[in-house]
């Protein structure tokens, strides 16, 4: 199925100012609320799910690995997809294509949306939900990764990172108790008045000891989803580790088909 804004695809040959334009329009046409299919409530809980009346929807983590060349040099990237329907994993996918421009900050979509693209086509369910090992709203245009390819493909969108891109966080994030959310607020580095809620940074697992804490993640609304259903989502979904167990999978995913491609143990 080709995506349903081709024109906003990621372009790895346009300038640089062409490309921060193209990620304005984006978070223009973007929703940051929620438009969505099934019942978020029904994500991560086998009791709601089994007292709802619908299929469980279908849950699509992405994440990359790379490959390099003699050099070493990295001259691939490998996206891996996994979907999932409730706690069991249907599909999984993944496409390799060439890397044509190098990492910048701000323009991750432009380096990596080709082969996530690429993968989703190899997708024969549709996802109902994609969530994302990147940005979302959190982002300097508000269009990171996620926003991004959720916006061509139209696809309810989430993004999960691991640090803070830009934004400012509206209290303290060391050693949040598992569950805790603190707002990341818009700042001078993002493209939207200060104070406008971006996403939040979530702390989906801890450790139960004062001499160790595992940092937040930083969940943000890409496309047709709210921030605090992102939220609510990616704690529902951290099932038993940090990361939602559809991102989790596919990082996994990712790194058990580069060994098949490459041979390593």
């Amino acid at each position: 199925m080709a995506p349903p804004r081709p024109d906003l695809a990621p372009d790895p040959g346009l300038e640089r100012d062409d490309m921060e334009a193209l990620q304005r329009d984006i978070a223009d046409v973007a929703v940051f609320e929620d438009d969505v299919d099934f019942d978020p409530a029904t994500l991560g809980d086998p009791l709601a799910a089994a007292s709802s009346p619908d299929d469980p929807p279908v849950v699509v983590g992405v994440d990359q690995s790379f490959l390099t060349n003699e050099a070493g040099e990295q001259d691939r990237a490998l996206s891996a997809v996994v979907a999932m329907r409730g706690e069991d994993v249907v599909e999984r996918v993944h496409a390799v294509t060439s890397l044509e421009i190098p990492y910048i900050p701000g323009l991750l979509s432009f380096r990596e949306g080709q082969p996530i693209l690429a993968a989703l086509e190899e997708l024969s369910v549709d996802p109902d939900l994609c969530l994302f090992d990147g940005s979302g709203r959190i982002h300097f245009r508000q269009a990171g990764i996620a926003t991004h390819m959720g916006v061509v493909r139209d696809v309810p969108s989430i993004g999960v990172a691991k640090s803070l891109l830009c934004g400012s966080p509206r209290g303290d994030l060391e050693n949040l108790a598992e569950g805790a959310r603190v707002p990341i607020e818009a700042n001078g580095r993002v493209d939207a008045p200060d104070g406008t809620l971006l996403g939040y940074a979530v702390q989906t697992r801890q450790y139960d000891s004062s001499n160790r804490h595992i940092n937040p993640l930083y969940v943000s609304p890409g496309h047709r989803v709210g921030p605090e259903t992102a939220a609510d989502i990616a704690l529902a979904l951290a099932s038993s580790y940090k990361l939602p167990d559809p991102v989790r999978l596919a990082d996994s995913y990712a790194d058990e088909a580069k060994r098949e491609l490459t041979g390593a143990r």
